[in-house]
Order: structure tokens, then sequence, then C-alpha cells
């Protein structure tokens, strides 16, 4: 599933193309993306309106119409949204299609057809299934070491399914809570609220980090993500431990390990990260 470092990489290379751009009509092949309103009042009320600006909280994608209105897309496994010229033929599993007023489209594909696009009023997005419950942007004024010391001590839960928690902090993954547990050294197991002060700090320390260079090298392409110009990724090359089992781990050269943590796959070094 595209994460944070994903989600901001196709808004940057969506906003250069899109913004300013309108709508000039929309086919929908799978009624089932359109999560609301029904997919032909959805086709109606976005047909004319022009591109605003984009926007992102967590993993969703935000797409600001003229009007008060906004685009809600989440990718979820296999989606990809992507900005395309009519002339290049469409990807299999291409489900929605923006039509834009510079003959350009804007198309939404999913193999898996797990991702779900939503129209809603700017004015009650706090109320949008998914979004309403996001915890504080990790690269945001509200996150920051003095939250993260105050709410963990009160988690007696696992660091890894913690990390995953979008009601805790919103956006991080697989891909990045298992590299930002590896660089600072913490087992995916350990119980949030036994960290130390100094432990919590290199915790946010990590985060903030790894989060920052999955943006800087454009995300991780494993499978199926692509940008919104339809490139890949370059952050797998730099993965420490993710999907690295039995491969050395960059720090000591132990072997890393995989196990199974809140029925979630989590890479680690069972050397550099070990449980006390």
């Amino acid at each position: 599933m595209p994460e944070l470092p994903e989600v901001e990489t196709v808004k940057k290379t969506l906003e250069k193309s899109l913004v300013g751009l309108t709508i000039t009509g929309v086919d929908i092949t799978m009624d089932k993306i359109i999560r609301e309103p029904a997919p032909e009042v959805f086709a109606h009320s976005v047909t004319g309106k022009k591109i605003t600006r984009l926007g992102r909280r967590g993993k969703y994608l935000l797409v600001h119409l003229a009007g008060g209105s906004v685009l809600v897309f989440h990718l979820r496994m296999t989606g990809r949204l992507v900005y395309a010229s009519p002339e290049d033929p469409p990807p299999r599993h291409t489900h929605v299609v923006f039509r834009l007023g510079n003959g350009h489209e804007l198309r939404f594909a999913d193999m898996r057809q797990f991702g779900r696009i939503i129209l809603a009023p700017a004015r009650e997005l706090d109320r949008v299934k998914g979004l309403k419950d996001l915890g504080p942007e990790p690269l945001g004024r509200d996150f920051n070491r003095d939250f993260l010391r105050r709410e963990i001590k009160r988690k007696r839960v696992r660091l890894k399914s913690l990390l995953l928690d979008q009601t805790f902090i919103a956006g991080l993954g697989n891909i990045y809570a298992d590299e930002t547990l590896h660089r600072c050294r913490l087992h995916p197991e350990r119980i949030a609220g036994t960290l130390s002060t100094r432990e919590i700090a290199s915790l946010y320390r990590s985060i903030t980090d790894v989060l920052k260079e999955g943006i800087a090298n454009r995300g991780t392409s494993m499978r199926d993500y692509v940008d919104g110009d339809g490139r890949e990724g370059n952050y797998q090359t730099l993965l420490r431990v993710y999907n690295r089992e039995g491969q050395c781990c960059p720090h000591c050269g132990t072997a890393i390990a995989r196990i199974k943590v809140g029925g979630r796959s989590s890479y680690f070094c069972p050397m550099c990260q070990k449980n006390p």
C-alpha cells in the first residue's frame, strides 16, 4: 500500500500538471471505486470544476476544486493515479478517467479494486470516514517529541502495531515502520510504554528522518507504486530491513529476520533490535 512518502510524491508530481485545469468530463467503468456520492451524481458534480490545489492527509490524496469541494483518493493496495496523454493507451484495470481542459487525462487504475474516491465538501473533510480519525501528521507541527513522549507512555501495545495505527500517527505503513524501528534499534514487539525518554527521542528522530528520506527518493516501488507521472520511486534501493529476510544487516552483518506482529510481516535485525 502506498504510504506517506508515496502519496506525497504523487501529490508533488501531479500538482505541477493539474492545478488550474478544469475537469471537462469523467468516465467511470467500475462504479464501486466511487464511494460517494452515486457515480452519476459524482460525474455531474465534478464536471466543469477547476482544480485549485492538491493536498495530502496521511495516506489520502486531496484534490481541491473550485466551489469548495474536494476529491479524496485512497490508493489502498494497488491504486495508481497518473496524468497522461489520451494518445497513451490506458493501462489495464483503469476504472476512472478524468478528462481535462488541456486535452490530457487523470487516470485512476487499480488491479485489486480496493481503492476508493470520494467527493466531499471541504468544510466536512473532518467527517469523512477514514479521514476523521487520523492522528497527527508525522512531519507536521503537532507531532513532536513532547507529543510522542506523552502519548507513548500510555500505550501497552507493541511498537510495530502502534506505528501502524493511523489514529496514533497518520501515514506510516509496513515499510516505513520497519525501517524506522531498525534505525532506532527497537524491537517491533517491544511494548511501547516501556521506552525510556532517550529511546522515545530516538524513535521520533527515526520516524521523521526515514519519512523525509522516502520523500526525497520519490517513494518505494516494490510492485505497483508509480508517481503521478508514471515513474517508479527509488527508495527500495536504500531499504535496510524491509523485505530483506536472510540478507545481512547493513549495520552489524546479522541476517535479517521476519516475524508476524499483529498479523503483519515485520523485518528486523535480531542483533541490533533486541527485545529486553
